[in-house]
């Protein structure tokens, strides 16, 4: 029969018990789970996928699993200080009523809390005793001091390595479908592309499952691990070069617009300005004229196209001002003439 040696992947079946009481607090059927009062809608059972020797099932369970040999069932006992701990008196603390009371909780002897320390650390407990005004609260595991047995079995030792590097991330990401992921591997090296479940797959469960994922595959065995993408890339924020092409494209059509609508401003001037120079010849021509003189730049006024508030018109304006000073000028001096003609006569 095959043996499991450290640094084995293989698939385990299982069943946690406390020794002193016989209760079921841990396992990967799901009738057990179900009869014992454990199950969880979010929970896979099924025979789990672990590395012999990696830590990822309790301590000593983990040690003994070691010279099992596939297929076969055994019944494992565990001692508490490679369960769950010793318990320790220091982690049993005392509270005031009060304290409790003005938080809104109201404790009771078995009643679980949860106290945040100074650090932030959160550490669970459960009510041992309340009486005094004084609340007496555990913060050792639940089966800490408590002989554990486990009935296990090695169902299946994986020899592929593609296989194996499947397996891995079955364990630290079990809702990724393994089938999208390309696997690559080499005497020493291993590379994983998860490109395929960008879109299917949160990017924090990505590196936290890549992360994970590295210690696992060196464990086994590889000396280099790439993931496709690297942690980094995920952890990347979105480029800000992005943000800018965004920007300019909101941008660009009424600036476009603004600035054709210059240029033809700019063409139109010119005519504008020539257009204003005539009625001075016409001014000059009929100055004998002073109610006749009048009308052109009235004309003007009526003729003139109506245009938008721009440079180009307030230039007209000072154009048609500077036209009327002249048109004075001349008249003035036209009747200064003629009265010193009829002086002479």
């Amino acid at each position: 029969m095959m043996k499991v040696q450290k640094g084995d992947v293989i698939r385990l079946h299982y069943t946690g018990k406390v020794k002193e009481t016989g209760e079921i607090f841990d396992t990967t059927f799901e009738d057990v789970a179900k009869e014992a009062g454990i199950y969880s809608e979010k929970g896979i059972y099924g025979p789990v996928p672990i590395a012999v020797g990696a830590g990822h099932v309790l301590g000593g369970l983990d040690e003994q699993l070691e010279g099992l040999e596939v297929g076969k069932k055994y019944e494992l006992v565990i001692p508490p200080e490679k369960g769950f701990g010793k318990r320790d008196p220091k982690l049993i603390k005392t509270f005031t009523l009060g304290q409790f009371r003005r938080q809104g909780i109201y404790p009771f002897p078995g009643m679980p809390v949860e106290i945040e320390t100074e650090s932030g650390r959160k550490l669970k407990g459960k009510v041992m005793t309340v009486s005094g005004g004084r609340v007496r609260v555990d913060f050792n595991h639940p089966y800490a001091g408590k002989h554990l047995v486990y009935e296990v079995e090695i169902v299946e030792k994986i020899e592929d390595p593609i296989e194996k590097v499947k397996a891995l991330i079955e364990l630290r990401m079990p809702r990724v479908d393994t089938e999208k992921v390309i696997i690559e591997v080499g005497e020493k090296d291993v590379t994983v592309d998860f490109g395929q479940l960008l879109n299917e797959v949160d990017k924090n469960t990505l590196v936290l499952g890549e992360i994970l994922l590295e210690s696992d595959l060196k464990f086994i065995g590889y000396e280099e691990v790439t993931f496709k993408p690297s942690v980094d890339e995920l952890l990347k924020p979105p480029e800000e070069e992005k943000e800018i092409v965004e920007l300019e494209e909101e941008v660009s059509e009424p600036l476009v617009e603004e600035v054709e609508e210059k240029a033809e401003e700019v063409k139109e001037e010119p005519e504008a300005e020539k257009a204003e120079e005539k009625p001075d010849e016409v001014t000059e021509e009929k100055a004998k004229e002073p109610k006749e003189a009048e009308e052109p730049e009235e004309t003007e006024k009526e003729e003139k196209p109506k245009k938008k508030t721009t440079r180009k018109s307030t230039k007209g304006r000072k154009t048609r001002r500077t036209t009327t000073r002249k048109t004075t000028s001349k008249k003035k001096a036209k009747a200064a003439e003629e009265s010193s003609e009829k002086k002479e006569e």
